[in-house]
């Protein structure tokens, strides 16, 4: 349970487990920026330049410790050094700086796309969609040949499929049918603005389950899980099996 409060610097903090951290993204963003464009940096250096308080820069330098996102160490001094303790500096952590390239890839596909809609019009989108998850139809397919015929049951060997490709799915049953839920979409971003991707792998699950099936939910639409129902059919059940783990 999170006890929220809000701090002097506009900011949020949860307090989980007896440790109180920041819970600010955007001002977490920037520190990472700044991080990725300046290396090893102080915190005053840090809070000077965001014009935070040493408090709240260090709110967040121990958030981000905890995370494993930057790593402290002394900072090198030339020459003679005086009294006391050296000053830390802070760098991002190898984990943090492939999260950054993401986000950088994430934004050449979202141009790479916007281009492709002023060039070709909404159907040139969505033919590269269905051409990019053409791939990972097939891998699944071939991860599923031992699955038989039954919807439900190429559900449960889709979501392993799938969980092999990084979307931590699951499949259970509901009283209408079936579900397969992804909890993690990795075209999130670029989706969002261009739902075709999610249309593409919609239509890729019908396939690879052999009935028609409904996206209810999805991550790129501000949903936490990729959500889709497949309808029952006579005698067709499925068990529910966690393959996310």
């Amino acid at each position: 349970m999170k006890n929220v409060a809000a701090l002097s610097e506009g900011s949020v903090t949860s307090t989980v487990a007896g440790a109180t951290v920041p819970a600010d993204p955007p001002t977490r963003d920037r520190v990472t920026q700044l991080l990725l464009e300046r290396g090893a940096t102080t915190a005053a250096q840090l809070g000077s330049a965001l014009g935070l308080s040493p408090a709240a820069i260090r709110r967040h330098l121990d958030a981000m410790l905890a995370d494993g996102d930057v790593v402290a160490r002394e900072q090198a001094v030339r020459g003679s050094r005086g009294r006391g303790r050296p000053a830390k500096v802070f760098v991002l952590t190898e984990a943090a700086r492939v999260r950054c390239g993401t986000h950088h890839y994430d934004n050449m596909a979202t141009a790479a796309l916007r281009w492709i809609a002023r060039t070709g019009g909404a159907e040139a989108v969505a033919e590269f969609a269905a051409d990019q998850v053409a791939a990972l139809e097939n891998r699944c397919r071939a991860a599923m040949e031992d699955a038989g015929d039954a919807p439900l049951a190429r559900a449960e060997a889709l979501a392993g499929a799938l969980t092999a490709e990084g979307y931590a799915a699951n499949a259970s049953t509901i009283a209408s049918g079936g579900q397969l839920c992804q909890h993690h979409c990795p075209v999130a971003h670029v989706a969002a603005e261009f739902p075709q991707l999610c249309e593409a792998e919609t239509a890729v699950i019908s396939r690879l389950v052999g009935t028609h099936v409904q996206r209810l939910a999805t991550i790129a639409h501000g949903d936490g899980v990729c959500t889709t129902h497949i309808p029952a059919q006579s005698g067709s059940t499925v068990t529910t099996v966690r393959t996310d783990r």
